[in-house]
């Protein structure tokens, strides 16, 4: 007797969200706080001042980040659910005329007339699995899984934090041109890291990914770090 066969493994479950928002989050929030630190930095040398504007740049970037990933993936949920409490009140006082809506789904499919007649009363005779088939059918929605607001408002937040961090740290321990430069290069060394992360999750090719994610982090912390320079912290007070 054949033993049946293993459920495939090979894919990621992203459907939730926090895959998502985590990957982002710690781009954005190495991006965003790299630009922010060497901007001051740039303006002044004075370690307590790039600490306080790093660490603002920090929490304020993380609850921003967790609050819009909540926000969104809420309406979305919201919208997945409503959508399909309104295919189930359908299912419910129409089931002849969704029946023939899925009848001529499969049809056009390519399904003999049939056959595809078979398998649409096989659907509808379940209620959950004539909701599901729906769903999916003619919305594009799972209803196992419309999305979870918390997991990633959570992975956004945390991960936002960690990459904001990154260019922050060398300012705790030294100063001067040492932090500048320390704080350039574990950017950087972070910016390949996270390239490379994220060809994990889209297939593309690593080196690309992290010389593009290199680029953009360069191009963002050299410009900050210019306008500071220019502008210093004298020509502010």
């Amino acid at each position: 007797m054949r033993n049946p066969p293993l459920p495939e493994r090979h894919h990621r479950d992203i459907r939730g969200g926090g895959a998502r928002a985590a990957v982002f989050g710690v781009s954005d929030g190495l991006v965003s706080n790299t630009s922010l630190v060497l901007g001051i930095a740039g303006a002044s040398a004075a370690s307590p001042l790039v600490r306080l504007a790093g660490l603002a740049g920090l929490l304020g970037g993380a609850f921003s980040m967790a609050a819009g990933e909540y926000i969104s993936m809420r309406a979305q949920s919201e919208l997945f659910e409503r959508e399909i409490e309104l295919e189930r009140r359908e299912i419910e006082r129409h089931p002849r005329g969704e029946l023939s809506e899925l009848v001529h789904l499969y049809e056009n499919r390519g399904m003999p007339p049939a056959l595809a007649r078979r398998v649409a009363v096989e659907m509808m005779s379940d209620p959950d699995l004539a909701l599901a088939t729906h769903a999916r059918e003619e919305l594009g929605i799972d209803p196992a899984s419309t999305g979870n607001p918390l997991q990633a408002a959570l992975a956004s937040f945390f991960t936002f934090a960690v990459g904001a961090l990154i260019p922050l740290l060398p300012f705790f321990f030294t100063e001067g041109s040492t932090a500048t430069l320390t704080a350039v290069a574990l950017a950087g060394a972070a910016a390949l890291a996270v390239g490379t992360l994220l060809s994990v999750f889209t297939g593309r090719s690593w080196w690309q990914s992290s010389l593009r994610q290199l680029l953009i982090c360069a191009v963002a912390g050299a410009v900050t770090y210019g306008i500071g320079s220019a502008i210093g912290v004298s020509h502010v007070a």
